[in-house]
């Protein structure tokens, strides 16, 4: 019978918010599904994704997996790949996730479905479609060796409801490392302290671009206060050194799906949209009325944002008070 393997993205004791789309998929499949939570101090984590329709959860925590370097988690995933007869393997097509998932392939001999957004089935076979040419046109892949491995685009595919049945747990022992593994240090891994949420976490993302200028944060930071979001850029505005890199959404830069997303100056370049477009609700701000922005946008504004941002700020605040 048919398994599938889902691999978790984790932050420690944290489950990521790019690994709900990956358990959407498993169920999408309509085949039983197994999670592993892989990692340093990642028990905690296997708790919060006992209701979502596996059948186990497998738990590798390991302190040698510190940092999370997919030449250590590899082989793991690899070993129970082969043990258990899963036909395919899954995971979030964020960094950790496109790092891991060819690895994989490449030890099980498996073909490769990358960054995939829809899956189309019919009776055994099984098609998966992704997006090409900066997400202009989309393509259709169909893999033909028996197991299949795949990176999931986030939130592409919807979480699965919780059920009150809970998964079981099952703790498994990490595989011996690759001789690669040998070559790679893990030495610490650096975060930004800021308040705001994390961009790829979020629930609401304020990004502006290039029209901003060197009041980009003056004119979003207020505003992302008052609504609890993150803060996003367009590449231009990244390029022109009016925001740091590391708020770039894009192709090039960081894919989110938040509830609500503003685009305030931001035309709507194909490049950002599609690290953007599957966001619920998209707000867009700009003063070009023909900007390619409001064509995906649930609501749009003509306006010079130098006037409707602070303005927008003031009425939040002013509401959040009453």
């Amino acid at each position: 019978m048919p398994r599938t393997l889902i691999i978790a993205e984790t932050a420690g004791a944290i489950v990521r918010k790019s690994t709900y789309s990956a358990l959407g998929f498993g169920k999408h499949l309509g085949v039983p599904f197994d999670v592993l939570v892989i990692g340093a101090g990642v028990r905690a984590a296997a708790d919060d994704l006992l209701p979502y329709g596996a059948a186990t959860i497998l738990v590798c925590d390991d302190a040698t997996l510190a940092g999370s370097l997919c030449e250590r988690v590899g082989p793991t995933v690899a070993r129970l790949v082969a043990e258990r007869n899963y036909d395919t393997v899954a995971v979030a097509a964020s960094a950790f996730g496109k790092d891991l998932a060819p690895r994989v392939a490449a030890k099980l001999g498996a073909g490769y479905a990358p960054d995939v957004n829809r899956v189309e089935i019919s009776g055994s076979s099984r098609r998966y479609r992704r997006s090409m040419y900066s997400g202009s046109v989309f393509g259709w892949l169909e893999i033909v060796t028996e197991r299949h491995v795949v990176s999931v685009r986030q939130s592409e595919f919807a979480a699965p409801e919780a059920t009150s049945s809970p998964a079981n747990v099952e703790i498994v022992a990490l595989a011996p490392p690759d001789t690669s593994a040998q070559r790679i240090e893990w030495i610490e891994t650096q975060h930004k302290k800021s308040e705001r949420p994390d961009l790829a976490e979020a629930r609401v993302v304020v990004a502006g671009g290039r029209a901003l200028k060197e009041q980009f944060g003056a004119m979003l930071d207020p505003l992302a206060d008052a609504l609890g979001a993150a803060v996003g850029a367009s590449r231009a505005a990244c390029d022109a050194g009016y925001a740091p890199s590391e708020l770039q959404v894009g192709q090039t830069g960081r894919t989110v799906a938040p509830d609500l997303y503003f685009a305030i100056g931001i035309s709507g370049a194909i490049q950002h949209v599609v690290g953007m477009k599957a966001s619920k609700f998209i707000v867009a701000i700009n003063k070009d009325a023909e900007a390619p922005i409001f064509q995906i946008a649930d609501f749009g504004l003509v306006q010079d944002l130098f006037l409707a941002v602070p303005e927008l700020t003031r009425e939040l605040k002013a509401r959040a008070q009453e």
